[in-house]
């Protein structure tokens, strides 16, 4: 990677980082604030809508958005002609999300579904036209404005959530933040576009980024089906107060931590496609992309899950108690799906896509078996199944992946390990230190933090720790400084190992 590529893709990491850290903020304060405005069956009514907005958002990408980013070259009117494909799909799937709004009400037997169904339709279509302007961002690294633009949409979108729950809007509280959202993220992103699509033209092909974009179709819609079988299952059998318990659970933690994850994929895709032809750092960029989400999300997922109890009494409120054990199975389900994340940004900065739906289908086969066998247990017991899915396919997935392109497996199992280790010790260490404690919520949770950080810090008198502490310190050192000629952070280190060169091939 060239250096200016390297600290392009660090500003890029830095901004995409802040804006999800303010966004993460947000989104606590809306689960703190609305989660006492608002009753479990509320989030249960709008738990139910979104995942049909789920999958439809997947149809309405269409997978163009990684394929005009991981693109070599686009042309105008090419990026032209996927606009409008977007916005066509965008209006066909509104049309169809509002016809449904019956059929949904007589499967769940919730009469006031068929109105949220029906108004939060206009959604996709909002959606469908924003698309490309956001993926003509991602492409031109502008991750600046996106994260301008992404925090000023949650900011309006959780200011109008708050002030319809106070006037008593109940469940349309939740409806007006999705729509407001929606509506300020696409005037953000043609703002900042400055661009006026043309009309469709047939002289400028896309046929190829549409084969590429219906495999990504595909596979999400198999990781989408099975990341959502938990939340149909709960809703159908236990009901929509259960099911808001659950809904909440899921926002606290895998919500707010998917809100780093996935953007991250922002500055990965478009950085690994660049570098793809160079072997060493492409790994180097895969192996210390393990580690920044293993070590940046696993400790503060560690610590939560240790803290529990008392993080559900503050955030939620003692009505919503039956969440505590849910949110230590997100705790593990997140810290699992985080360290084989960096494999989907290799499926993709590859255009492996077709692999990538293949593995995924098998990947939803499992998730699903654990879910439904957990669903025999209760809630809980599917919450269960949620962590025991990606604790069966983490080694699964580096072992598919490395029969399809070169990739580190040895360095990246046994990054994992030692990211596993750590997070399970400091878990530990807090859950201990707060059971021991009869204290106020706020010690309880000073207390522990405190214990299972020191914990932690532990390990570094380990030389392999302090290897990945230093790797992890020059990654955030380049977000911040502009340092002419210094690697880039996807090369943490000068080179791989004999080993890893062995374990690649």
């Amino acid at each position: 990677m060239t250096p200016s590529l390297g600290h392009s893709a660090a500003r890029g990491a830095m901004m995409t980082l802040g804006a999800q850290a303010a966004k993460m903020v947000l989104q606590l304060l809306s689960v703190v604030i609305l989660s006492r405005l608002l009753t479990p069956h509320d989030y249960g009514l709008i738990a139910i809508v979104l995942v049909i907005i789920g999958i439809g958002e997947i149809f309405r990408d269409f997978g163009l958005t990684s394929a005009s980013v991981q693109a070599p070259e686009l042309s105008d009117g090419q990026r032209d002609n996927l606009f409008w494909i977007n916005v066509g799909i965008g209006v066909i799937l509104a049309v169809l999300m509002f016809c449904s709004a019956w059929p949904v009400h007589l499967l769940m037997h919730e009469p006031d579904l068929i109105g949220i169904v029906q108004v939060l339709s206009v959604v996709l279509l909002i959606n469908g036209v924003t698309t490309q302007y956001r993926a003509q961002l991602m492409r031109a690294l502008r991750f600046r404005a996106m994260a301008v633009i992404d925090i000023v949409a949650a900011v309006l979108a959780l200011g109008s959530a708050i002030v319809s729950a106070l006037m008593g809007a109940g469940y349309w509280a939740l409806v007006i933040q999705q729509i407001v959202n929606s509506l300020t993220l696409l005037v953000g992103a043609a703002l900042a576009g400055r661009w006026l699509p043309r009309w469709y033209s047939r002289r400028h092909p896309v046929g190829h980024f549409m084969r590429f974009g219906w495999n990504m179709v595909a596979s999400s819609l198999a990781s989408y089906a099975g990341n959502q079988v938990d939340t149909v299952l709960v809703g159908a059998r236990f009901g929509t107060t259960a099911l808001g318990l659950y809904n909440r659970a899921y926002q606290l933690i895998s919500s707010s931590f998917n809100q780093i994850r996935s953007p991250l994929s922002s500055v990965a895709i478009p950085v690994m496609s660049r570098v793809q032809a160079d072997l060493r750092r492409f790994d180097s960029f895969v192996i210390s992309g393990q580690l920044a989400l293993g070590f940046g999300l696993g400790i503060p997922l560690a610590l939560v899950a240790g803290l529990a109890d008392p993080v559900v009494r503050i955030a939620l409120g003692d009505q919503w108690l039956a969440a505590t054990p849910l949110l230590r199975f997100f705790c593990g389900s997140s810290m699992m799906t985080s360290l084989a994340f960096v494999g989907y940004w290799v499926y993709v900065s590859r255009g492996l896509a077709h692999q990538l739906f293949r593995y995924s289908m098998v990947a939803l086969v499992i998730r699903v078996a654990c879910v439904v066998a957990g669903s025999f247990l209760g809630v809980n017991g599917v919450a269960a199944g949620v962590l025991a899915g990606p604790l069966l396919t983490w080694t699964l997935s580096w072992i598919w992946l490395s029969r399809i392109t070169p990739i580190p497996v040895r360095a990246l199992w046994l990054g994992g390990a030692r990211v596993l280790i750590l997070t399970c010790t400091i878990t530990a260490a807090s859950w201990a230190t707060s059971h021991q404690l009869d204290a106020n919520l706020w010690l309880l949770l000073l207390a522990g933090s405190a214990a299972g950080l020191a914990a932690g810090c532990i390990f570094l008198v380990l030389p392999v720790y302090r290897r990945d502490a230093r790797s992890l310190v020059g990654f955030l050192r380049l977000m911040v400084t502009r340092q002419k000629g210094s690697p880039g952070p996807t090369d943490p280190r000068p080179t791989t190992s004999a080993a890893e060169d062995h374990d690649r091939r």
